[in-house]
């Protein structure tokens, strides 16, 4: 059991941890309402969308979190005028700005001399040098996506489910939509120091999508979704302390790991019970 706690009595491991968690609690429930809702491409390009504003804010040494949430709010405001003005599609409009921002990204982080470490950090995190502040942000951003999930439940829901019914309904489902892309840019920029920009987006999804596979019910799949990723944090920080590799890559891994495990046991088992149902009786031997 050493080898299970002894990682754990180092302050870096724990602040690890309770990044890890508190994280997976905010990318699982708003993870959940992108499964349902099928924004898993918007998701992903957010997540890429606010590096030139990470970048830029570094350069000019203001708040990261300033720097990125500008950039979201480019990405958002974007997809959405090219969907207007260009008649394209939705997907059009975000795959355009996805490329179009990390290139953006990408060409001003190259201004910078000494900038390897830092961009590498925010593309791919560094669990496992995370400060107070940084879990205070991912704890306020956990809140915040606690308390929108409780009190927006019924209008995320029907949006998630039948945007035409929920305008039937007067829940406003435009509306709806701009809280839950804020909500989904908010989990991004909190999420970044933990499991980066490039990352992010399979914490987002793994954890709610292997839910699906085992529940339908929408708070049973947030529960299990936490559950999921809970585990993944756990085992990829064990197995990041043990074998020297990245913690968050190692993190997200697993998750991605989890859905693919639980994949592969469902349809082994649809295989043998269909196997079963098929063979054929087996004599008793009277008569």
């Amino acid at each position: 059991m050493d080898w299970l706690i002894a990682p754990f009595t180092f302050e870096f491991m724990r602040h690890a941890m309770t990044a890890g968690l508190v994280t997976g609690v905010t990318t699982s429930l708003v993870g959940t309402w992108v499964v349902l809702r099928g924004m898993a491409f918007m998701g992903d390009a957010l997540a890429h969308g606010v590096l030139p504003g990470l970048t830029l804010a570094y350069l000019l040494e203001i708040s990261l979190i300033l720097g990125a949430a500008v950039a979201a709010v480019v990405v958002i405001g974007g997809v959405g005028v090219v969907q207007r003005c260009a008649r394209l599609r939705a997907d059009t409009g975000i795959g355009l700005l996805f490329v179009g921002m990390l290139a953006l990204g990408v060409i001003i982080a190259s201004k910078a001399q000494s900038y390897a470490g830092d961009l590498t950090a925010i593309l791919f995190g560094d669990v496992l040098g995370v400060t107070d502040a940084d879990i205070g942000v991912a704890a306020v951003a956990a809140v915040v996506a606690i308390v929108l999930t409780v009190v927006l439940y019924r209008p995320f829901i029907v949006l998630a489910l039948d945007e035409r019914k929920a305008a039937v309904l007067g829940l406003r489902p435009r509306l709806a939509h701009v809280v839950l892309l804020a909500l989904l840019a908010a989990a991004i920029i909190a999420s970044f120091r933990a499991v980066g920009v490039l990352l992010v987006f399979g914490f987002l999804i793994a954890p709610p999508a292997t839910a699906a596979l085992v529940t339908r019910r929408v708070p049973v799949m947030m529960l299990a979704a936490i559950g999921f990723a809970v585990v993944g944090v756990l085992a990829g920080l064990l197995v990041s302390f043990h074998l020297g590799t990245a913690g968050s890559a190692t993190m997200v891994g697993v998750t991605v790991a989890e859905f693919f495990l639980i994949l592969l046991g469902k349809e082994v088992r649809g295989w043998l019970a269909a196997s079963a149902a098929n063979r054929p009786p087996v004599p008793d031997g009277s008569g």
